[in-house]
């Protein structure tokens, strides 16, 4: 039996379907699976690590507003097609499983023309576009929030969660101390600006820098591109990395999951697969979502949470220093307020996540 996983352009879109192979070799070991989506070093850095062989294609962004950029890539779209066509042709698999987004857009198409069973999921609260137009072409549609039930065919449609490794919660806090040296005795924030890392999160998280480090550990992702930048600032407050409670790291692998272990307050962007591995920890979040994000899709993700009490939530145009300082402090300062943001996001983590999904595939399969 052979699977085609498709996605990219991020860490949320690769993690699930790292963790949904693994489920379904899980149940059926000889499973072979192919992932077809574009070339990057994400995509080699993560399905590339897992031994998942890699067939690349083209893709094009589908934009809702003018760009001439559109143009440009309504050729990477086409010429996406018929490297898909190839491939398939080629490995002709007995299911595509689909993450979303504009990068696997082509091999759903040509999966559909070729009769190919089709499942895609949905990780947010409002679906992007592509996935609007991929559900018209596919057999089954998961989705992590309920909220996006309504967007698609009810015929389809099965809410699932966000599926996560099933390792994600079984950090070793130990390990993350001795990898970042920090000390019991004071509290660590993790900083998360998600795969691609998040420059106005950087930039105010520098700004009160020198104020936190007085009182708490922190361990920065700041994403590969500003890296370098980051570490400057720093330098340029006198803090040196690695040193004095300050911990920036530019990319995130497997230490993940020890990361959030030792973790007492994380502060992410709101991508779904984030908020995902945040929940399954069950740790205090405040939330601050991409200002213009595709479909306002980052803000309705933490807002749905938020609703349950589940994360605080700080909006990117409304992030003054003063309002984050006393945010945070006033999570770390308060025992029973921590404990309910801990309790409330371990509502939106579905440990059979990956198991309905394996189970949805192989279904299609059998069918």
């Amino acid at each position: 039996m052979k699977i085609v996983l498709t996605g990219g352009g991020s860490g949320g879109h690769l993690m699930p379907l790292i963790a949904i192979a693994r489920k379904i070799k899980e149940k059926t070991s000889e499973t072979e699976f192919v992932f077809v989506g574009p070339k990057g070093k994400m995509e080699d850095d993560i399905i590339g690590k897992e031994g998942i062989p890699m067939r690349n294609i083209s893709a094009g962004k589908m934009r809702r507003y003018f760009s001439l950029s559109n143009f440009l890539d309504f050729f990477k779209v086409l010429l996406g097609i018929f490297q898909s066509m190839y491939i398939l042709l080629a490995e002709m698999p007995d299911a595509i499983f689909s993450k979303g987004g504009y990068a696997s857009v082509p091999v759903v198409l040509v999966g559909w023309m070729y009769r190919i069973p089709i499942m895609v999921h949905e990780s947010d609260a409002v679906p992007g576009m592509a996935n609007k137009i991929m559900s018209k072409f596919a057999n089954r549609v998961a989705i992590s929030y309920p909220e996006a039930e309504k967007e698609f065919p009810a015929s389809q449609v099965v809410v699932t969660g966000n599926p996560v490794r099933e390792d994600i919660n079984k950090g070793d806090i130990a390990s993350a101390r001795k990898m970042f040296s920090l000390t019991e005795s004071r509290k660590t924030i993790f900083v998360w600006g998600g795969s691609q890392g998040a420059r106005v999160v950087n930039n105010k998280i520098l700004d009160l820098l020198p104020e936190l480090l007085k009182k708490y550990q922190v361990i920065h992702q700041t994403g590969e591109a500003n890296f370098d930048e980051v570490r400057h600032k720093a330098g340029e407050l006198g803090i040196k990395s690695g040193y004095d409670g300050y911990h920036p790291i530019a990319f995130i692998g497997d230490e993940i999951k020890d990361i959030l272990a030792v973790s007492d307050l994380i502060i992410s962007r709101a991508g779904a697969t984030s908020i995902a591995e945040i929940a399954a920890n069950g740790k205090p979040a405040i939330l601050i979502p991409i200002d213009k994000s595709a479909n306002n899709h980052q803000r309705m993700n933490a807002y749905a949470i938020a609703k349950f009490g589940g994360c605080m939530v700080l909006e990117e145009n409304n992030l003054g220093e003063n309002l984050l300082l006393s945010r945070i402090d006033e999570i770390m300062n308060n025992t029973e307020l921590r404990q309910k943001l801990s309790t409330d996001i371990k509502l939106f983590y579905h440990a059979d996540a990956a198991e309905k999904i394996a189970q949805g595939i192989l279904g299609m399969i059998k069918n």
